[in-house]
């Protein structure tokens, strides 16, 4: 009877959770990957593997709405997307084959997602009540001739591809933040929206590798859908409610007690 009750709170709970996370999603415009994972991790014990493979396919599918959204309003640099999603994808497929390899037994891979996340969670931490202060100083900068950085650009992808297929944490807070440098002059809204569309190739290229060699649970994922997608129409409708400051310092206070739970908890 107890492990029947179990079987069912767990599925309520990651449900529950999802919802959270939804309305964070939905209030901030970042946090789901950098959310559910440790979520998973350190409050359900899923196996890091399981709980960043099954993340990407739940960022995936979560951010098509969105992107599809940018898109229609023309907030998409397509050049700056390609830029990155040459480097992205390149060591997407370098990393899940190394995965692969080394899930034979070379190296730990549960420790070694641990490290790394805890590391995306800091720098997530610390990026998320940045923005705000990035963004607000490009929109005061004068018009410029936007120019472009192709090299730096793929080389972040480059990186962005190996930390998100390793960790499911940096297509949100950590892309918008290094694009804002980067582009300095491009619009908040065409920042955003770039960031955003190039996140659900990328998200769903490496949940779908994860899924090649067993990294998904399907359970977990109905679940975070279950209680996430009601959560983010809420929570954005809820973004004139409280200051945005506060809810990113909140957000960013959440980061790196997760970041603290992730390498100290067994």
């Amino acid at each position: 009877m107890i492990n029947e009750l179990l079987w069912l709170q767990t599925p309520a709970l990651m449900a529950l959770g999802g919802l959270i996370v939804g309305l964070l999603v939905g209030m901030t415009g970042v946090g789901a990957g950098a959310l559910t994972t440790p979520m998973l991790i350190s409050g359900f014990g899923v196996a890091p593997a399981v709980a960043v493979g099954t993340d990407l396919l739940f960022a995936g599918v979560t951010k098509i709405g969105g992107a599809w959204r940018h898109h229609r309003l023309g907030h998409v640099n397509w050049k700056i997307f390609s830029s990155l999603a040459a480097g992205s994808v390149t060591s997407t497929l370098l990393t899940l084959a190394a995965l692969n390899y080394l899930g034979t037994g070379y190296l730990d891979i549960g420790d070694l997602i641990r490290n790394v996340l805890a590391v995306m969670l800091v720098i997530s931490a610390i990026a998320v009540p940045l923005i705000p202060l990035l963004i607000v100083r490009t929109v005061k900068e004068p018009i410029r001739p936007l120019v472009m950085r192709p090299v730096a650009t793929a080389a972040f992808g480059l990186l962005l591809g190996v930390v998100v297929t390793l960790t499911s944490v940096g297509a949100g807070a950590i892309g918008v933040a290094v694009l804002t440098l980067l582009y300095p002059t491009l619009r908040a809204r065409r920042i955003v929206g770039t960031d955003i569309v190039h996140a659900v190739p990328l998200t769903l290229l490496s949940g779908f590798g994860h899924l090649s060699i067993g990294n998904i649970d399907f359970a977990i994922l109905a679940a975070l859908l279950l209680g996430s997608l009601p959560g983010i129409m809420v929570g954005s409708r809820l973004t004139s409610t409280f200051p945005d400051w506060i809810l990113r310092l909140i957000l960013s206070g959440v980061l790196a007690s997760a970041a603290y739970v992730v390498v100290t908890k067994l």
